[in-house]
């Protein structure tokens, strides 16, 4: 039995491999296209890997990676035995969660009544206008919003214009106010660019769609609801997944530029403690320790968010 089967196994792989190749050659060009991305990801994300060894010992870097001491799981412990160790945790998930909660659903509703508007010209004129603040980097927009968020700022004009204030606040002093600024001007910034690929799932819905509910009477929010969103919930569930696994992460660059040592206690989160200690303080280890902390995290929430969505919507990355 074995002897009639092991042949046939065998002519089976070696058809499957001939398969592959003729595929790989049909596909050639592609392939090469593909090689500089490959070798970019080895080079760097892969073999940087090699460093995360040294979360468990004490870099000194003198000795070099291979002869730093072992200490197992000393920073790991100290880092959660640190004193401000759920105050870091707290702001990283309360402001990744309130920018999940606003900007996850705001841009497909950007998209899918950008989508119902009749007139192409002002359509285009509005996406270019939702593109542009992403273009704008953290540093440039930070200086505009220490500007317009300070005493005599642009914000407090208008509010105490209007009579909503009665005395100007440095909106940046108060710790209370950190993390709605922190929201709301990443999700105005990234709104227009985070769209895009919500617009692309719904110009590839099948027009016959629309026109047969046309025909059945169905109004505009009618067919939103019924056609537009449900055929774009593959790209809504993957990108709730990806974002839903970015829960630790809080936008370095916004929050670096935002911060200061009056609002210290809701703006230091773990991407600017890794930096302190590793880049101000040259603690290599305890901050790569913190980082692999925050990656295991993050692997974890993406694949309890893949296998909760595959549960729920039958859909997911994996």
């Amino acid at each position: 039995m074995e002897s009639a089967i092991s042949p046939n196994m065998q002519h089976g792989r070696k058809s499957g491999f001939r398969r592959f190749l003729h595929k790989l050659n049909e596909q050639k060009y592609l392939q090469a296209m593909a090689i500089p991305g490959v070798i970019w990801m080895i080079i760097f994300n892969y073999i940087p890997m090699y460093g995360i060894i040294i979360a468990f010992k004490e870099y000194d870097i003198t000795l070099g990676f291979n002869k730093s001491p072992w200490v197992g799981l000393a920073n790991f412990k100290e880092f959660f035995s640190d004193e401000r160790f759920w105050l870091i945790i707290k702001n990283t998930v309360g402001i990744s969660f309130f920018k999940l909660l606003v900007g996850f659903p705001l841009p497909i509703l950007f998209a899918v009544l950008l989508n119902e508007l009749v007139s192409v010209r002002f359509k285009r004129a509005v996406q270019t206008i939702s593109y542009l603040p992403h273009f704008i980097s953290w540093v440039v927009l930070g200086g505009i919003l220490m500007n317009w968020l300070s005493e005599t700022g642009l914000i407090n004009i208008i509010l105490t214009k209007i009579d909503i204030l009665k005395q100007p606040i440095a909106f940046l002093a108060e710790p209370k106010y950190f993390w709605g600024i922190a929201v709301v001007s990443e999700v105005w910034k990234e709104l227009g660019w985070n769209a895009i690929i919500y617009l692309a799932a719904i110009a590839g819905i099948d027009p016959e769609l629309y026109e047969a509910a046309t025909v059945d009477g169905a109004g505009r929010f009618t067919k939103m609801f019924k056609i537009t969103i449900p055929c774009i919930s593959g790209t809504i569930a993957i990108m709730f997944i990806l974002a839903v696994s970015g829960l630790m992460n809080s936008n370095f660059d916004q929050i670096f530029v935002l911060r200061n040592p009056l609002n210290a206690d809701a703006s230091d989160v773990i991407d600017i403690y890794v930096y302190r200690m590793g880049i101000e303080a040259f603690r290599f280890s305890y901050a790569t320790a913190i980082g692999l902390f925050k990656s295991i995290i993050a692997l974890i929430l993406l694949l309890t968010a893949n296998g909760v969505t595959k549960k729920l919507t039958d859909k997911s990355l994996f």
